[in-house]
């Protein structure tokens, strides 16, 4: 933005002038081409048919030229656009690094939205003095609107996943994130972006599930209202916990204890799957649900197991069955422990997972996209 002091002359900077020049040098030409014709041009105003039909392909020309340009500068700030939207995309939503800590990884993200890349689902893993710490949330709704909460989460899961020694530290750290962000958007702090929301600041909320994977490979975490992870070991694939979550960020305050759960432990080539409700909410034109636990099983049968082979089997599974881009965002994260066996592994995975009737309960806490 340009601005002027009070009196004093209000000189434009030339490289300003220079920018717009080749905006209005082509349309101005064009124009000055056709008055030129129209009032010193003999055929102007000849009646002849000849004549005429040479003062259309003139115009017709003209005009071509201009449509031309127009689209010509339309594709260039399409082109910017996206630039744009990739950098943000690689600040935001970056891809893992192949290995963090003995761990092999591999991300994705698919945006619901045709004219954004980047959207309402979140995922991170970071190496940390603590374990290895990830996250995966999905925030209400989807496309642009959502990307500042995401920014509002991930920006606090960065800090926090360093800072905080126990994980239900970083949950309150999350939470409170949350809770400025709705109160900047309450107080008309993202302006933009709010008119691109489902609804109002007070019926915005994410789902968030934050895992722990220590040294020794015993899993740890803590869930706001997400799916929990599928767990691949042994050619089959498995829900890692069954235990009720906790409700989403948000619309309700977390309770005051934050019990972790124990989810048994990671072994040498066993590998976790984090994903966003989007994958198995995808229908095909019949209405069915993605199977994504049966993809999961058959992508735990091949050899070599590594995450990126689980992603392209999902991926090539997910498109098959939607035909064409999902209706909502899709965000996967594997993995996979690539660690020397040593140590005895934290907590015992068959004790951890007492059964309940409710596998996955947040399907009734998405608000249609």
């Amino acid at each position: 933005m340009i601005r002027f002091k009070p009196g004093a002359p209000r000189r434009v900077p030339p490289r300003f002038l220079s920018s717009r020049v080749p905006t209005f040098a082509v349309p101005t030409a064009l124009g000055a081409t056709a008055v030129a014709y129209r009032l010193t041009c003999p055929l102007a105003y000849d009646e002849a048919l000849g004549a005429r039909l040479v003062s259309s392909a003139v115009m017709c020309a003209i005009v071509t030229g201009l449509v031309m340009h127009v689209r010509r500068r339309l594709l260039r700030e399409l082109r910017l656009a996206r630039r744009a939207a990739e950098a943000a995309q690689s600040a935001l939503l970056r891809p893992p690094p192949p290995r963090v800590d003995g761990l092999a990884a591999a991300a994705v993200h698919l945006s619901a939205d045709p004219g954004a890349r980047i959207g309402g689902d979140l995922y991170e893993v970071v190496a940390t003095e603590h374990g290895v710490r990830a996250v995966i949330g999905d925030v209400r709704g989807h496309g642009l609107g959502a990307v500042t909460t995401v920014a509002a989460v991930l920006g606090s899961f960065r800090e926090a996943a360093h800072d905080e020694a126990e994980l239900a530290g970083v949950l309150r750290r999350l939470e409170r994130a949350m809770d400025r962000h709705l109160r900047e958007r309450a107080r008309g702090g993202h302006d933009p972006a709010d008119a691109a929301q489902d609804g109002p600041p007070g019926e915005e909320f994410v789902t968030v599930l934050l895992l722990e994977i220590l040294p020794d490979g015993g899993v740890r975490a803590l869930n706001c209202g997400h799916p929990w992870p599928y767990l691949l070991t042994g050619a089959r694939a498995e829900p890692l916990a069954r235990t009720d979550p906790l409700p989403p960020l948000g619309p309700f305050p977390l309770p005051s204890e934050l019990p972790v759960v124990p989810c048994g432990p990671l072994l040498p080539g066993d590998a976790l799957v984090l994903y966003t409700d989007g994958a198995e909410e995808a229908r095909d034109a019949e209405g069915r649900f993605f199977p994504l636990r049966d993809v999961l099983t058959e992508a735990a049968r091949e050899h070599p197991l590594t995450p990126r082979s689980v992603l392209r089997t999902v991926l090539t599974a997910l498109l098959r069955h939607t035909v064409g881009p999902p209706k909502d965002d899709v965000a996967l994260l594997i993995l996979r422990n690539e660690r020397q066996t040593g140590g005895t592994p934290t907590g015992v995975r068959a004790a951890v997972r007492p059964a309940t009737a409710h596998p996955h309960p947040t399907g009734h806490l998405r608000s249609p996209a």
